[in-house]
């Protein structure tokens, strides 16, 4: 099957402190099992991308998203808020109908992030597939809040599990 015929899964990242990164990649090893297992490994692309990187050409060819970002303070970080104001309109009345999800790092809360991800995607009239999950790290001073953060098992198993949802998804 030739690229142009693939359905596609869009994971889009921003991090600071590599905690969204990693479940971003977490959910592509995720989802690529999943395909093993489907047999969908050559009908079912997955691009994973910085948010610098997404342009609207990527939105458009793609046919689910997975959104991976930090919370700052109480909102999406501003590189992901960026991403998608510079998308939002290009796009608009394109994605409609398509699933998407989110994983959400933060250090003590993240649900303003959540809502604000949310209002984006009802404006792109996305289909939420998949709870959008919160990673809490618990990060109070700024010293924890700036340090790298690493991914326990369960983080692990929850990104990954979000990724493959997703792409099961783009296989029926």
């Amino acid at each position: 099957m030739s690229l142009n015929t693939c359905r596609q899964l869009l994971l889009i990242w921003h991090s600071r402190t590599d905690a969204a990164r990693q479940l971003a990649e977490q959910a592509e090893e995720g989802a690529l099992e999943v395909l093993q297992e489907l047999g969908g490994l050559e009908q079912i692309r997955i691009k994973r991308l910085h948010c610098d990187q997404v342009q609207a050409q990527d939105l458009r060819d793609s046919h689910a998203y997975l959104f991976c970002a930090p919370e700052n303070l109480a909102s999406l970080s501003g590189a992901m808020k960026e991403c998608l104001d510079r998308n939002y309109y290009e796009v608009l009345d394109q994605l409609n109908g398509r699933p998407y999800s989110a994983l959400i790092s933060a250090g003590s809360d993240g649900q303003g992030a959540q809502r604000q991800l949310e209002r984006i995607c009802t404006g792109w009239r996305l289909e939420l597939a998949a709870p959008i999950r919160i990673f809490n790290f618990h990060a109070q001073t700024p010293e924890a809040i700036l340090a790298p953060k690493t991914l326990n098992e369960e983080h692990i198993a929850q990104a990954r599990e979000a990724g493959g949802h997703l792409a099961a998804l783009l296989c029926l």
